[in-house]
């Protein structure tokens, strides 16, 4: 192995003078060079900078990806600069599971369709999350490591070279110090003196313009915010976009579970409740608000639901007990637990009620109320 020995000895020689001039300054036996305030503002705003850039960046990272051993996985692809294989996402790998339980139990089967309808959603659930962490990671994850492992990386080492040039600037005053105070003793010639202060010149004009070149990275720490705040806006509505799609697929799977449950309530009644007035008497007395058995497949029914096939006169309040969404103009949607006024006219359905909600009018299903005194 060849190298130069002079070299690396005089190397070795810097290294230890600064080490002795850093230590003396801490212990307060040397004096040190203060830096300019507007650059030690800098610097503090750069650290301030750099470490909640990290911050953010582990955080959104756990946000992102939960599972730590995926986020291993994702550094280690990264560092070996491979690109990530694509990883399903669990909402995907759910609605995979639940398409091919349908298929078990048979798709014609009430839970089969149920699940299959289910499944079908939360696929698309687990598709818009993967769109989002791909937008999150090439949008705002992506510039933030840039800056710590490029723009960072290069004013740690401006700053490096700042304090060491430093350091010898001020071994330099320390020398010339004690060159005049032997000067004035007669026990050192002039040339050393001479020597010590050609030293400082140099020694200061390496610093200052070290010193004005970290000043210029460091600068640019508002350009690095300006990109990080138009980086947090892209997040912010690729976030926006995602939870928009959440609750747009949410709300049609409702929709979809909530027909499919009025359509087997529809089915069974017809079938097993012909007439539900002689059927309520039939069955024998009950105290009101008492669950009556229905049929297998109903939702429970209470006394109060089953006395409303009898016409009622003038307006009653009424306790909404399930969600119902409204097929057609003529209806009122519902919601569960709120209190709505309901009538009957001539000739209507006895399985309808006319319900009112603030301006909103419009046929509600009787199985769906409990009629309050």
């Amino acid at each position: 192995m060849d190298f130069n020995v002079k070299k690396l000895a005089s190397d070795a020689g810097v290294f230890f003078t600064r080490a002795v001039q850093f230590t003396e300054e801490k212990l307060g036996q040397a004096e040190k060079t203060e830096l300019d305030p507007h650059l030690e503002n800098l610097i503090a705003r750069a650290d301030c900078t750099k470490n909640w850039t990290e911050k953010i960046l582990r955080q959104t990272e756990v946000l992102l990806q939960p599972n730590p051993s995926a986020r291993i996985e994702e550094f280690i692809y990264d560092k070996l600069e491979k690109k990530l294989p694509s990883r399903t996402t669990n909402g995907e790998l759910l609605g995979q599971y639940m398409l091919e339980a349908a298929s078990d139990f048979g798709a014609e089967t009430p839970y089969g369709s149920t699940l299959i309808t289910v499944g079908e959603y939360q696929k698309r659930l687990g598709t818009a999350e993967r769109e989002f962490l791909q937008t999150s990671a090439t949008m705002f994850l992506t510039p933030l490591r840039n800056f710590l492992e490029g723009d960072w990386r290069t004013i740690s080492k401006e700053r490096r070279l700042l304090e060491n040039r430093r350091l010898d600037l001020d071994i330099c005053k320390a020398r010339l110090k004690k060159a005049k105070q032997s000067e004035a003793k007669a026990a050192l010639l002039s040339e050393e003196v001479d020597k010590a202060e050609h030293e400082l010149r140099v020694a200061q004009t390496e610093f200052d313009r070290q010193a004005e070149v970290t000043r210029l990275l460091l600068e640019g720490i508002s350009s690095t915010h300006l990109n990080h705040q138009r980086c947090l806006q892209d997040f912010a509505e690729a976030q926006a976009t995602f939870y928009a799609q959440c609750h747009h697929y949410m709300h049609e799977l409702q929709r979809e579970l909530g027909r499919s449950a009025n359509a087997v309530s529809a089915q069974h009644q017809s079938a097993a409740c012909p007439d539900p007035v002689s059927a309520t008497f039939a069955s024998g007395p009950h105290s009101p608000g008492t669950a009556v058995p229905a049929a297998s497949g109903d939702k429970p029914r209470t006394l109060a639901m089953e006395q409303t096939q009898v016409p009622i006169t003038g307006t009653r309040k009424a306790k909404v007990l399930y969600d119902y969404d409204a097929h057609d103009s003529s209806e009122l949607s519902l919601l569960a637990d709120e209190l709505i006024t309901v009538y009957t006219v001539p000739g209507m359905d006895p399985d309808w009620l006319v319900g009112e909600r603030g301006n909103e009018k419009g046929k509600v299903p009787v199985t769906y109320l409990e009629l309050l005194s």
